[in-house]
C-alpha cells in the first residue's frame, strides 16, 4: 500500500474538513474523464449538432441572424433606398433647384451675438424642422434633435426602398450602422447643472440617452424595430460615411441582408466653438453667401451645419428576388487613420485610404467619373486633400465640395454628401463649388467644378471624408442604370 506524503493533514477526511471550512483552500476536482477533460466530448457533440444544422439554417428562426459566408462568395451590395433631411429641403426635387441657383444655406445666427469669446456667427441650420404628425410621444421621448433628423430621414428612405412594413426590418435580417459627433447637446446643460450646482432637478429618465453618443442609432433602431447588428459609428467628420461602409461590409460578408446607414448632426454653438478654437472657421460674418470657400485662395475657415442623410443598403440578389429599384452598388470602402496629429490632416494617409477603397471595388482611376471632395474650406485641410487626390487622379476627374452649400453638417456630411452626389449622378447634373473664385496654388491643380455646374454622364463616383483624430475614409459607388 502507498504510504501517504507527509503533511499539514493526518488523512484525507481531516483534508476534506479544511476545504469545507475553507473554500479557497478547497483542492480542484480530479478530472474524471479518462484523458483528462470533458471538452473534447463537448466539442463532438456541438459538431455532431452544426452537422445536423448547417449556419445557414439559423437564419430561418424568428430573430436569428445567418452566419457569415466565406470570401468566394461575397455579396454584392445594392442600394434600394436613400433620402435625407437638408437645409435646402427633404428630397431631390427640391434641393437641386436650391443648388442651381448657386447660393448657399448660411445665415447670421444672432443668438449667439451674446457669446463671448466666440469669433463666428455663422452657421447653416435647417428651417422650420418639424416631425411628421404620425410620431408620437412615446416613441419621442428619448430622441434629441439628432436622432429626430436620423429618424425622419430614416423614414423617407425606407419609403423609397419599398420596405415600409416588410418583415425582414424586424426579424433579424437588418440591422443599423448610424453616426454623428455626438448626441443631442441640450441635455448637457442638465448635467452641468448637476456638476455646478449638486442639482439633479433637471435630469429625468431620458436626459442621458438624448446626449449619449449611440442615439441616432439606437433612437432609429428602435423606431423601425430593427433587431440586426447595432453599429454607432462616432466619429466625427466621418461617422456617416464609416457608417456606410461597415454597413456594406456587413452585408457583403452574409451578416445582415438589409441594413440602414446614415449619418446625422444638430446645429449646436458647442460646434461652432470646437472650430474657433483651433482658428478653422470661417469670419465673414457680414456676407455669409460668400463662405465658406473651398479650396479658394481667400477661404478663411469653415461655417458648421446639419442634416441627416440614410441610405438603405440591401444584398443584392434579394434585391433583385423582391423586385427592389437598384439605385446604385457599394463597390468599394476604406477607412484608416492618419496616426501623425489629432487635428492636422496627412496627405499620405488619406491617399492610401482613396487608393484602398479603389482597389476593393476593382476600378482603374480613370473609370471614376466624379469625385465629392471634403473640401472643408481650412487652410491646411484643403491643401493635404488636393494633393491625395492629385495623386491618383490628376486633373482629370471632376471634383466638388457641398459643403460650399451646407456648411460643414459634421457626423452628416458623409452620408448627406454620398446621397447628392448620386442623385447627381442619375440626373446628369452636378453642382459647382460655389465661392470658388481663385484656386488656392498651394493645393494640387485638380479639375473643379465651378460656373452653373457641369452636365456629366458618370457611372462611377467617389465619396472622400475626413475627420479630426486623423480618420479618413473613401467609398466608391456606381450608379445603377
Amino acid at each position: 500500500m502507498r504510504r501517504p506524503r507527509p503533511g499539514r493533514y493526518r488523512n484525507a477526511r481531516s483534508r476534506t474538513r479544511h476545504a469545507r471550512r475553507n473554500p479557497e483552500n478547497r483542492p480542484a476536482p480530479p478530472h474524471r474523464h479518462p484523458r483528462g477533460s470533458r471538452q473534447p466530448r463537448r466539442l463532438a457533440r456541438l459538431r455532431r449538432v452544426l452537422l445536423r444544422h448547417p449556419p445557414g439554417h439559423l437564419g430561418q428562426r424568428r430573430h436569428a441572424v445567418s452566419a457569415p459566408h466565406p470570401a468566394s462568395t461575397l455579396r454584392r451590395v445594392a442600394i434600394t433606398g436613400m433620402a435625407g433631411v437638408t437645409a435646402f429641403g427633404n428630397d431631390w426635387s427640391a434641393i437641386k433647384p436650391r443648388l442651381q441657383a448657386c447660393r448657399n444655406a448660411v445665415v447670421h445666427m444672432p443668438d449667439w451675438d451674446h457669446v463671448a469669446g466666440l469669433n463666428t456667427r455663422l452657421a447653416a441650420p435647417i428651417p422650420d424642422f418639424t416631425l411628421p404628425a404620425h410620431y408620437t410621444r412615446v416613441q419621442t421621448r428619448a430622441m434629441g434633435r439628432v436622432a429626430q433628423l436620423s429618424t425622419v430621414a430614416t423614414g423617407h428612405a425606407l419609403v423609397r426602398a419599398g420596405l415600409v412594413g416588410d418583415p425582414v426590418l424586424t426579424g433579424g435580417q437588418a440591422g443599423i450602422a448610424y453616426g454623428s459627433s455626438t448626441g443631442s447637446t441640450a441635455p448637457i446643460r442638465d448635467f452641468g447643472r448637476l456638476l455646478n450646482e449638486n442639482d439633479t432637478g433637471a435630469i429625468t429618465a431620458t436626459t442621458y440617452v438624448r446626449m449619449m453618443p449611440h442615439t441616432a442609432a439606437v433612437n432609429t433602431g428602435l423606431f423601425f424595430g430593427i433587431r440586426g447588428r447595432l453599429i454607432p459609428t462616432s466619429s466625427a467628420c466621418t461617422s456617416g460615411s464609416q457608417a456606410i461602409g461597415y454597413a456594406a461590409e456587413a452585408i457583403r460578408h452574409g451578416y445582415q441582408t438589409v441594413m440602414i446607414a446614415g449619418g446625422a448632426e444638430e446645429l449646436c454653438v458647442s460646434e461652432a466653438v470646437v472650430f474657433d478654437t483651433v482658428f478653422a472657421t470661417s469670419l465673414r460674418n457680414d456676407a455669409p453667401e460668400t463662405t465658406p470657400r473651398p479650396f479658394d485662395r481667400d477661404r478663411d475657415g469653415l461655417v458648421v451645419g446639419e442634416g441627416a442623410a440614410t441610405f438603405i443598403l440591401e444584398d443584392y440578389e434579394h434585391a433583385l428576388a423582391r423586385g427592389a429599384v437598384i439605385l446604385g452598388e457599394v463597390l468599394g470602402f476604406a477607412t484608416n487613420c492618419d496616426a501623425t496629429h489629432i487635428t492636422q490632416p496627412n496627405r499620405d494617409t488619406m491617399q492610401a485610404c482613396i487608393h484602398s477603397a479603389m482597389m476593393q471595388s476593382g476600378l482603374a482611376p480613370e473609370a471614376i467619373g466624379f469625385i465629392s471632395a471634403h473640401g472643408t474650406a481650412t487652410d491646411r485641410g484643403d491643401v493635404a486633400e488636393s494633393h491625395a487626390t492629385h495623386a491618383l487622379f490628376g486633373e482629370r476627374a471632376p471634383v466638388a465640395s457641398l459643403k460650399s452649400y451646407f456648411g460643414h453638417t459634421l457626423g452628416a456630411c458623409g452620408a448627406l454628401e454620398t446621397w447628392l452626389t448620386l442623385e447627381m449622378a442619375h440626373d446628369g447634373w452636378f453642382a459647382p463649388t460655389i465661392n470658388l473664385e481663385n484656386p488656392d496654388p498651394a493645393c494640387a491643380p485638380l479639375d473643379h467644378v465651378t460656373g452653373s455646374g457641369r452636365h456629366l454622364d458618370v457611372e462611377h463616383i467617389i465619396s472622400n471624408n475626413f475627420a479630426f483624430g486623423g480618420v479618413n475614409t473613401s467609398l466608391v459607388i456606381r450608379r445603377h442604370r
